[in-house]
């Protein structure tokens, strides 16, 4: 058999021309070039390599890109960019000007809908599907792969309760490996576990109930039986569901026992499968273990408080606190929605609910925002973990847009802390019954002082709300910061020659705003620039500009912040550069302004 068959693969048409024997060479192929890329280049890992043998069905059996192909969650999709011309260019992966860690439409043709976050696929595919048909084109196909959990959103049982009444030609393929980032939740869960192990749900088959031709479980692994069930439901008109069992992280022995950490295990040893240790002593803390270890604390001196994250407890850290009150925290699956009602709920009983939510995840969850907390005014506290620009995840994943759509919300509280210290108090403060909701925000990544438990830890000081602080007093401008991207401005300063002509002031809370402090600065001040690590439309900066409009300040004021478009994929620091928000671009701004 030859060797190296992945080399001579450019695209589907030429897997197509390869010999059915051949495939598991291929597969064990393309999990090796997998592992070593993302060993150096660091990456999502296990649920690409869990669905090799699938990807490779797939394009084998379907005419794609003409036959259409979803995948759901992305980062499932590796093996797919590999085998659809982007194997050249998967060194570039989720890294600056490369190529995109999830289905980009801009990217490829075979890249029939772009998936960054979960659950759409099988709405889109629907929507494809019926398109085609109204378009007299009956033969095309429509898949959409759902896994890694995503299959228990609400919205996926909304396309496939449409679904079920249509002719579309649409196949669901569930990718079932019990397991998103974190262990798969909830009674779907059991049911499928059930489903698995041969016991009465295969008869009683709740996709058969909703009128899907339900076939399987068959082994994901096995991609004779794969493709010779994809050949069969290729003929079969009408919405179809296969149902595939698979392992994630199949065939690195590591990130088969410890799915968890090997879901984005940054890098590691290719060969033996160890995760190369980084240098951590001495480094600040990540913001997100404050906010964990924090709510812990408080939790155990305030029997009321609630811990709530749709998916997310590792990435969250509120696992601290589901290990140590399982009672109190819940991990409720991919499921936004019912997160923030289920905490609006619990608000109504008095509960201290602290709904955890990636920022970029929350506009999934924005109608429940304001209809079910803020319009009832409960005072659910939002703390939403990764604000501001992300990274390599890019576009679908930064939280830059939540200052923006919670600041036109009504009885909302906005507060950006401006390092791990504030973050711990804001969180004590919240929890002393406020009686408004809130929204805390919080970059990705470590704060800036390493002691800080030493510190603050278990001795928290109540913020005043809506409080703005002089950090720096200065004669000639004014620079009014919001949350962490405040200490890019601080060490800009510090670089400037003439400093003492630049005041600095934190304003942490968005929302209100403190007009007491902005009058002294207008007073005090002509030149204004507003910083903010989130979108100059609509964002903090724009509070700014409506507070002197409204009392009829004519100062000059400059609003810096994310420009209004989609940001791309880079490290934190590149994408900080190309927005003008790192230490270098501010120093060259401020002495600009410096007459």
């Amino acid at each position: 058999m030859p060797k190296n068959l992945l080399l001579n693969i450019n695209n589907p048409e030429d897997l197509r021309r390869l010999d059915e024997e051949q495939l598991p060479q291929l597969a064990q192929e393309l999990r090796n070039f997998i592992i070593d890329i993302v060993s150096v280049k660091e990456g999502h890992l296990g649920a690409s390599l869990g669905v090799i043998e699938l990807t490779i069905a797939l394009h084998y059996v379907f005419n794609t890109p003409n036959d259409l192909l979803v995948w759901d969650v992305g980062h499932q999709a590796y093996g797919h960019k590999i085998l659809t011309g982007r194997r050249e260019l998967f060194h570039t992966n989720r890294q600056l000007h490369g190529i995109s860690g999830f289905p980009k439409r801009t990217e490829s043709i075979y890249d029939a809908f772009g998936v960054g976050h979960s659950s759409t696929s099988i709405s889109a595919a629907l929507g494809m599907a019926i398109a085609s048909n109204l378009k007299g084109v009956h033969n095309k196909q429509h898949i959409a792969v759902i896994g890694d959990a995503s299959i228990a959103s609400g919205m996926a049982f909304e396309g496939l309760n449409h679904a079920g009444v249509t002719d579309a030609n649409l196949l669901v393929i569930l990718n079932d490996n019990a397991i998103g980032i974190d262990p798969s939740v909830g009674a779907l869960k059991k049911y499928l576990t059930s489903v698995k192990n041969g016991k009465n749900p295969r008869q009683n088959n709740m996709i058969k109930s909703l009128n899907f031709d339900y076939s399987g479980p068959i082994d994901g692994h096995d991609i004779f039986a794969v493709i010779k069930e994809l050949k069969r439901l290729q003929k079969i008109k009408g919405p179809k569901f296969l149902h595939v069992i698979t392992t994630k992280g199949k065939g690195l022995k590591q990130a088969e026992e410890d799915q968890v950490k090997y879901h984005a295990p940054g890098k590691f040893d290719a060969n033996t499968g160890e995760i190369l240790k980084k240098i951590e002593e001495n480094l600040p803390p990540k913001y997100q273990d404050v906010f964990g270890l924090t709510l812990l604390d408080l939790a155990l001196k305030n029997e009321k408080i609630i811990g709530i994250t749709p998916a997310m407890p590792s990435g969250s850290s509120l696992k601290f606190m589901m290990e140590a009150l399982p009672n109190r925290a819940f991990d409720v699956g991919i499921a936004e929605q019912h997160a923030v009602t289920l905490s609006a709920g619990m608000a109504t009983q008095g509960m201290v609910v602290f709904c955890n939510i990636y920022s970029t995840f929350l506009q999934r969850a924005y109608d429940q925002v304001i209809h079910d907390v803020a319009l009832q005014n409960l005072p659910v506290i939002f703390c939403l973990d990764r604000a501001g620009l992300v990274g390599e995840d890019g576009a679908t994943h930064h939280g830059i847009f939540d200052l923006a759509y919670l600041r036109c919300i009504p009885n909302m509280i906005i507060y950006s802390p401006l390092n791990e210290i504030e973050l711990q108090n804001i969180l004590y403060t919240a929890q002393l019954e406020l009686k408004n909701p809130i929204a805390i925000r919080y970059p990705r990544g470590r704060g800036q002082i390493t002691d800080w438990k030493s510190q603050n830890f278990g001795n928290y000081n109540k913020i005043e709300i809506g409080q703005a602080n002089c950090l720096k007093n200065g004669t000639e401008i004014a620079v009014l910061s919001n949350g962490p991207i405040g200490n890019n401005v601080s060490l800009a300063i510090a670089q400037i020659q003439n400093q003492e002509k630049i005041a600095h002031y934190d304003f942490a809370f968005v929302k209100p705003l403190d007009e007491k402090q902005l009058h002294s600065i207008f007073k005090k001040f002509k030149t204004i620039l507003t910083i903010e690590d989130g979108t100059i439309i609509g964002g903090f900066g724009n509070g700014v500009l409506e507070f002197a409009s409204h009392h009829k300040y004519s100062h000059e004021i400059k609003t810096l912040g994310i420009p209004d478009e989609f940001i791309e994929h880079g490290t934190v620091e590149e994408l900080q550069q190309y927005c003008k928000l790192d230490v270098n671009s501010l120093v060259q701004i401020f002495k600009n302004y410096i007459k």
